[in-house]
């Protein structure tokens, strides 16, 4: 295993802290509805288990974790589906109209910030036009600048949704300098982002790691070990289905599940 980089935690800095931290999630449920009418069911579900509001709680709640502040919130439902919620955010403490009488936080500062730090989420529900598959994928990115970091996040975010593929990256970009002008890269210890993963999502996904650590660059990819076909039927149960026919969708969930993971198109 390559060596760690290791940093001073307390290291003190010149200025802002200038590194900006990314952390990007592709997050897929997959399911098999056999009629039309479940499948546009199932749609409807998705859109409304997962519409602007229940997103921007999501958010909110990420952004509380790693201790920024919401500076502005946009959302939006779309016809005929999905929905994307983004977040300005800033570390710290935001300005208040108290704040400009006081000259607390010049307002240059802020916008500043607001260039560098967002909380995106964007979701796409769609679905197979003849074999009964349909898929829910989220696009996450939580991008920050400063001493706030977007890793506390990580594991309530996998947790958020019913995620059968979760696919990450994370990379630190840009640099700070110290009081007496050196350059830092990074300022953190990280080989994986497995090292932030909670042990209980460990134990429930498969794992792979495509790493760049002189880059900081950062990529893991995890798929559910458990392929328990009860979870994938909606608006039927396997008890309701013949024993070849269930073999068939399972053959069907898993060839879908295959495809996204490694994300390439796969003969069956």
């Amino acid at each position: 295993m390559p060596k760690k980089t290791v940093r001073n935690p307390r290291l003190k800095l010149h200025g802002f802290n200038n590194l900006t931290k990314s952390l990007s999630f592709n997050i897929y449920d997959i399911c098999y509805a056999r009629s039309a009418e479940h499948q546009q069911e199932y749609i409807e579900y998705i859109d409304e288990a997962y519409n602007a509001e229940r997103l921007t709680d999501i958010l909110t709640q990420v952004s509380n974790m790693i201790g920024a502040q919401i500076l502005n919130i946009a959302r939006e439902n779309y016809e005929p589906q999905g929905a994307s919620v983004t977040m300005l955010i800033s570390e710290g403490h935001a300005e208040t109209p108290h704040d400009q009488k006081k000259g607390a936080v010049e307002k240059e500062s802020v916008v500043g910030h607001l260039d560098k730090s967002h909380i995106t989420v964007h979701t796409y529900p769609e679905m197979h036009p003849d074999n009964g598959i349909s898929t829910f994928r989220a696009d996450i990115d939580v991008s920050t600048c400063g001493k706030i970091s977007p890793l506390k996040a990580l594991n309530f975010l996998i947790n958020s949704f019913d995620s059968d593929i979760v696919i990450m990256d994370y990379r630190v970009r840009g640099f700070t300098r110290n009081v007496r002008g050196s350059k830092h890269f990074i300022d953190h210890n990280i080989d994986s982002i497995q090292n932030f993963i909670s042990k209980d999502i460990k134990d429930r996904y498969d794992m792979v790691d495509v790493n760049v650590y002189q880059e900081y660059m950062f990529h893991t990819k995890m798929r559910l070990k458990d392929l328990d076909l009860e979870t994938y039927l909606f608006g039927e149960g396997v008890r309701e289905l013949p024993p070849r026919e269930a073999k068939r969708i399972r053959g069907r969930v898993n060839h879908e599940i295959m495809e996204i993971f490694y994300g390439r198109n796969i003969s069956r």
